[in-house]
């Protein structure tokens, strides 16, 4: 994991909205006179919030049950 970014009190202040919109996993380091004051972290998720998170952001191709690869279940195969 890499290190959090840090800001400035003052510039994380004008620009709080955008940041949070951007947020990495690490989080972002918030400096007051360059020492650390704060870190903000995205909010982590409980795995049942994430069931259904993606619906209707994903589109499937093809059939997803197959390898792609035909075979015959009857046919032994002696390699």
């Amino acid at each position: 994991m890499k290190p959090a970014t840090s800001i400035g009190a003052t510039k994380f202040r004008e620009q709080c909205l955008s940041l949070i919109d951007e947020l990495e996993p690490e989080g972002l380091v918030i400096t007051k006179h360059g020492r650390p004051v704060a870190r903000l972290i995205p909010y982590q998720m409980r795995p049942e919030e994430m069931i259904g998170c993606l619906e209707g952001k994903l589109e499937i191709y093809g059939d997803i049950l197959s390898t792609g690869v035909p075979w015959n279940a009857n046919e032994r195969s002696d390699s």
